[in-house]
């Protein structure tokens, strides 16, 4: 499972003793946009491949289809070091599913770098990090049934193990849970999923579903006063608002 770590001491430019490889979609520095970090300058990671397919993935080279090429630890390494920026986000697709997923968070932290990561908390993976981000998928994300069977019921079947992501939560230095909601329809799941992790409304993110400026300030009418409602906090995803919706953002 993913659990906390403390700094080692070692200056980001330490030797990297650990070695593995990751199928890296693509890295790039951003701002973060999304959760209690927004606005952070960052160095993302995004791994390629996934094992959910939701139907408004807005990744798809890194879900439906997959691309990305093999990187060694040293070279990952390098690129963050390179940007010289504090903050490190390893996201996906779901960064959690290669096993040489656990030595890079272990490497990036004894580097001396914050690091966040974002997963749905479907896999349970001893991993490191500074903030766990986890975004659980209501059943309204799953991709329709006639066009995409398989990859519907596997959706279907993995995308909510509430047992595992309370273990995450558990043993994480610290967490917040993000909901990307697409209509009113998700309110009684949300509120569901809240409460049999049990979190406090305070650890709570809410977002739009939503590619462009216009779905969310039209989204924001009836999603926000919700949102405040119910104490939750709530988010654009605010990449979207500074870069538009394209890559490296």
């Amino acid at each position: 499972m993913i659990t906390p770590l403390g700094n080692s001491g070692l200056s980001h430019g330490s030797q990297a003793t650990t070695r593995g490889t990751l199928r890296i979609a693509e890295t790039f520095q951003s701002r973060q946009g999304e959760g209690k970090l927004t606005g952070t300058d960052s160095f993302f990671i995004r791994t390629s491949g996934c094992n959910l397919r939701c139907w408004f993935c807005d990744t798809p080279y890194a879900s439906w289809n997959p691309k990305g090429e093999q990187l060694d630890f040293d070279q990952i390494l390098s690129l963050v070091q390179a940007s010289g920026l504090e903050h490190v986000v390893l996201t996906g697709g779901e960064p959690m599913l290669p096993k040489d997923s656990t030595a890079l968070c272990h490497l990036l932290r004894t580097q001396g770098f914050h690091l966040t990561i974002e997963t749905a908390g479907t896999v349970e993976r001893e991993a490191p990090c500074d903030l766990l981000s986890i975004s659980p998928k209501f059943e309204s994300s799953t991709p329709d049934a006639s066009e995409h069977p398989y990859w519907s019921q596997l959706h279907a079947e993995r995308r909510m193990p509430i047992a595992i992501m309370q273990r995450l939560i558990k043993s994480a230095l610290d967490y917040q849970i993000k909901f990307v909601v697409d209509s009113p329809g998700d309110y009684k799941e949300l509120q569901d999923i809240v409460a049999r992790l049990g979190v406090p409304a305070s650890s709570v993110w809410v977002m739009p579903q939503g590619s462009t400026n216009e779905a969310m300030d039209a989204a924001a009418k009836w999603l926000k006063v919700w949102v405040e409602s119910q104490d939750f906090h709530y988010c654009d995803r605010m990449q979207i608002r500074w870069f538009g919706n394209r890559r490296g953002t």
